[in-house]
């Protein structure tokens, strides 16, 4: 089985090498970089890993991602225990967690190799904050939202709190709301999405439910990456039906 090693990436070829070690990279250079070791990664694969909180790029002042040498490694890190030891997100992200803090974590099934120190304090609180539960108070301070605003997202089942707290999903969810809002959509109006996800995920699960009533972790791990990618494929669909229709307005 290949073990992950940064210092023996093909990305060593000189120029391009000293390319990542000097200057910020778009994803699209970075998927660049990484296509002849992870053929099918793709941008939104890197964008769901961040959404996960598992990597958070700088932004530029126009909200564009910019990532360093450390985020590419980090990357490669968490792409190469995927391929190889078909790990959960969570058994790497709680990983990742623990070298950020400075901790020495336990080792990670199948002998992986540890992940190399990647982001500093700053972005590791923000990984903290992005992950951890949050209070009432805490999802109106982050998403603007009204409590009369969350209590009727709780009522029409878009978001579900547990033990009085909200996770990353509610989280998104909440400021969606906040943003259809301004346009006179209220929660009422967003039931439909919830109806359409349950379907979509209906769909997923008939396709994976294989693999999900084995009993192997990497069955499981499997399943997962195999939802998330059926589920990407999902969105960009809506998207690209969504758009097609906006694109005639005018005409």
């Amino acid at each position: 089985m290949p073990v992950f090693d940064a210092a023996r990436s093909p990305r060593l070829e000189a120029v391009r090498h000293e390319n990542v070690r000097t200057a910020a990279l778009n994803i699209g250079e970075v998927l660049s970089e990484l296509k002849d070791e992870f053929p099918r990664v793709t941008a939104s694969k890197i964008r769901f890993l961040e959404d996960k909180g598992l990597i958070i790029p700088q932004r530029t002042s126009a909200g564009y991602r910019k990532y360093i040498a450390s985020d590419v490694s980090r990357l490669r890190f968490i792409l190469s225990v995927q391929r190889d030891q078909y790990l959960p997100l969570k058994v790497i992200k709680d990983h990742l967690d623990a070298i950020d803090r400075g901790e020495a974590p336990a080792a990670l099934p199948g002998g992986a190799p540890a992940a190399p120190q990647a982001v500093n304090s700053e972005m590791a609180e923000a990984i903290d904050r992005h992950s951890r539960p949050v209070s009432l108070a805490e999802l109106c301070g982050l998403t603007a939202a009204s409590e009369e605003l969350v209590n009727e997202l709780v009522n029409f089942g878009l978001i579900e709190p547990e033990s009085g707290r909200f996770d990353s999903h509610s989280v998104r969810v909440t400021k969606s709301a906040v943003e259809l809002s301004n346009h006179g959509i209220e929660p009422r109006h967003l039931r439909q999405f919830r109806t359409a996800a349950e379907r979509e995920f209906s769909l997923i699960e008939s396709i994976i439910g294989a693999d999900l009533k084995k009993p192997e972790v990497s069955a499981r791990a499997r399943a997962a990456e195999e939802a998330q990618e059926i589920s990407r494929q999902c969105l960009e669909l809506h998207e690209a039906l969504v758009q097609r229709a906006i694109s005639q307005l005018d005409r």
